[in-house]
């Protein structure tokens, strides 16, 4: 957690109360951010694709194991399939559909839910052999960064990799156990034999998580294919996550004593509860528990929802104790080389919180000072405006939505021409004179949200920028939920 020293307590006041300068179409952007997903499918795409400059590609994945493991989603700008952070993003997913997919409309709903089950049917076959083994990733992230070249062209090593059961895979499996669990949820009611599968198999991957604790990167055969790339700093986070979402999809009472017992143990209440993510669980752990204390009166969970109040006081300026960090535009921050992953995560807890709040007609309380829930919601809408184009820079960080957003993205397919116009492959070297060409990208990855600006509001962009132009799966996932929330009430409009 940083001090707040990027902002001037009135200035940000000021941003929180007035209404944005831009009006914005929150259900273009909310279709947009879903369709985004489609751009990222790997394997046989589906004869519904609407992303239409997409094919199929790596159809053999999983081959040197004698598995199948095509499917699943390339997380950001490159063509490996890293198995944590899409695991989130279907959590994410999940979580929208269950807490705002009373927002959405049908066909938005039926869209998020195609996005979701597109994860979860390859996230069923990554730990398809369990006990025995789980698989963590598929693709070679050095030779494929080596490489420029659209997804259907792939000649790079499609190697999978997999943690036999003698080694410890707590965080990767305690992340699939809450994606699994969580969207049981989500398909209770429109695919009950679908939802009754998945629900199944989070429960045997947590005790998989369990059984053997420790983190999939400590690993030596594994550390090095996905460090520095998304290498876990422990996993105790996520077994709470996942003992969380099962506790919500099963209300077993062995989850609650295991949340009880395991909660000043695993350090839920320690500093890493401001921070939300693919690699930190934390602040997402006590947001989806204090529900329950919200709803049921869960007296026994209230540690988890003190703690998570703690975070949601550090969004106000004028709070005692530690604060989050504003950039003079309103952007909230917190590190990192992408701004805008934190912002979406942040975003969509907040917003939950916020709705926990009102359905039991309760405030916020920090010290002597209260705050009722739609002050948490300006909060929100400033950085969804922020995002579609209320900003310094003037410029939607969406793609597709909007008069002005950045054209040189860094993403491979997108600025490689399409299949359908130049079906001739291009080589892993000749993609780098694509990648270094001044011409915007042929093909418009609709809807994906980039890194953003930096910790000044300014954007420099360009290809070469990933922390900028990058997107990922795991930034549009939370504000899938959020925008459902701001299409459908007016009054923040």
């Amino acid at each position: 957690m940083k001090p707040s020293v990027y902002f001037v307590t009135v200035f940000i006041l000021v941003l929180l109360i007035l209404p944005t300068a831009i009006p914005h179409d929150y259900s273009d952007a909310l279709r947009k951010s879903i369709l985004f997903f489609e751009g990222q499918r790997s394997g046989r795409l589906p004869k519904q694709q609407r992303m239409a400059w997409r094919g199929n590609s790596a159809l053999n994945d999983g081959r040197n194991l004698n598995t199948n493991l095509v499917g699943g989603y390339y997380d950001a700008g490159d063509n490996v399939k890293f198995h944590f952070p899409m695991a989130f993003t279907a959590t994410m997913l999940a979580w929208s559909a269950i807490d705002f997919g009373s927002y959405m409309s049908p066909n938005d709903l039926g869209h998020n839910l195609v996005a979701l089950k597109w994860a979860t049917d390859y996230l069923l076959k990554t730990v398809s052999q369990l006990p025995n083994r789980i698989f963590v990733q598929v693709g070679e992230a050095q030779p494929d960064h080596d490489c420029w070249e659209r997804p259907e062209d792939m000649d790079t090593p499609r190697t999978a990799f997999a943690l036999d059961a003698s080694y410890p895979a707590s965080d990767l499996a305690g992340e699939i156990t809450a994606a699994l669990a969580a969207a049981s949820i989500a398909f209770k009611q429109s695919n009950p034999r679908y939802s009754k599968i998945l629900l199944d198999k989070a429960i045997q991957t947590f005790k998989y998580a369990d059984s053997r604790r420790g983190s999939y990167t400590d690993n030596p055969g594994v550390n090095k294919t996905v460090c520095p790339f998304y290498c876990s700093n422990g996993y105790k986070d996520e077994l709470l996550w996942g003992a969380a979402w099962l506790r919500r999809a099963t209300g077993i009472d062995y989850y609650l004593t295991y949340l009880m017992n395991n909660r000043q143990a695993f350090g839920a209440n320690n500093n890493y509860y401001f921070e939300f993510g693919w690699e930190n669980k934390l602040g997402g752990v006590n947001v989806l528990i204090a529900k329950e204390v919200f709803q049921k009166n869960m007296t026994v969970l209230a540690p988890y929802k003190d703690t998570a109040e703690k975070m949601m006081c550090s969004f106000f300026p004028e709070t005692t104790g530690p604060h989050m960090s504003y950039t003079p535009g309103g952007l909230i921050h917190n590190g990192g080389s992408s701004q805008l992953q934190n912002t979406a995560a942040m975003s969509f807890l907040l917003l939950t919180y916020a709705d926990y709040l009102s359905k039991s007609s309760q405030q916020l309380s920090c010290g002597n000072l209260k705050f009722q829930p739609d002050s948490l919601r300006r909060i929100v809408k400033r950085q969804v405006d922020y995002v579609l184009g209320d900003n310094p820079m003037k410029l939607s960080y969406m793609i597709g939505y909007g008069e002005r957003y950045p054209r040189l993205i860094h993403h491979r397919g997108s600025s490689v021409p399409s299949v359908t116009i130049h079906p001739t492959a291009f080589g892993c070297l000749q993609g780098w004179n694509i990648f270094h060409s001044p011409n915007p990208n042929p093909n418009i990855l609709i809807g994906a949200v980039i890194g953003g600006p930096d910790v000044d509001d300014k954007f420099i962009g360009g290809r070469t920028n990933a922390s900028e132009t990058e997107p990922t799966t795991y930034i549009n996932a939370p504000f899938v939920g959020v925008l459902a929330y701001f299409k459908s009430n007016p009054k923040f409009s």
